[in-house]
């Protein structure tokens, strides 16, 4: 009898502790979603891609099919400055997109770099070009990488951090974006494979430069596995000859179902 008690009394203080974590955990995601939210970096935030472009965005090609409007629309946080724009590189983040940041702001996400280190270029030498000159052009991208990226990244991080103290800051990365180990159209085995590899050595930059300032990396080539382009259920665009701004860009899946979710997780 008496351990049948203890045991019901037991029961009782692990449900309550449950309920009352349960309710913290509740809390602390609406105080989360009630703090100001800013949407900062390049293409790959805008939305470049996804289509359903605000209007009022101009060249900046904001997408309400972009991941940071999708969380914001679930979300509901107290304000929503959607500042990323289509081919920003680090100096534009620093010169037009940090005007919403203050001390009030609870959480920033940003993609920034690609441009930088000429992505565009890269894919149009590798696209064009045969396998020598496309390696060529990526080791250049790599070397930019090593020595001028990882103080740019410091700039607009140290930015950010100085114009918003108390905000969660999530560095999202990009992509790989081919499918190896079967045909594709247009580029060889051996672009691809280094196309995807000078992706992974940027994200690997970027993400020891977030993880320096004490943000967030939100890597997203584990989403992205299997949907990678020639994949046959690709979340990027493959180039675009009518469009060629949206060539190597997310999709609207990319965006819902590749970094929204990965996002999610890292906020």
């Amino acid at each position: 009898m008496r351990r049948s008690r203890f045991t019901a009394f037991a029961a009782s203080l692990l449900l309550a502790a449950g309920i009352a974590l349960t309710g913290a955990t509740a809390a602390q995601a609406q105080a989360a979603a009630a703090t100001g939210y800013v949407a900062l970096g390049d293409s790959y935030s805008s939305g470049l891609g996804a289509g359903n472009y605000i209007s009022s965005s101009g060249d900046c090609k904001r997408s309400t099919k972009a991941y940071p409007y999708l969380w914001a629309a679930s979300n509901s946080p107290s304000s929503f400055d959607f500042m990323a724009c289509s081919g920003a590189v680090t100096s534009d983040v620093t010169a037009s997109q940090l005007g919403p940041l203050n001390s009030g702001t609870g959480l920033v996400s940003i993609s920034i770099g690609g441009n930088d280190a000429g992505f565009a270029d890269v894919m149009t030498t590798c696209v064009l070009s045969n396998d020598s000159t496309c390696l060529s052009r990526i080791n250049t991208a790599r070397a930019y990488v090593d020595s001028t990226l990882p103080g740019r990244l410091d700039s607009v991080y140290s930015a950010i951090r100085a114009k918003a103290p108390s905000a969660r800051v999530v560095v999202l990365g990009y992509p790989r974006f081919y499918k190896l180990g079967q045909d594709c159209l247009g580029l060889s085995e051996t672009k691809r494979s280094a196309i995807n590899n000078a992706s992974d050595y940027m994200n690997d930059a970027i993400a020891r430069r977030a993880g320096a300032h004490g943000f967030t990396f939100a890597d997203v080539r584990t989403a992205f596995t299997g949907h990678e382009i020639c994949s046959g259920t690709a979340w990027l665009h493959s180039v675009n000859w009518l469009d060629i701004g949206e060539s190597y860009h997310p999709t609207t899946g990319g965006q819902s179902l590749g970094y929204l979710p990965v996002f999610k997780n890292a906020a």
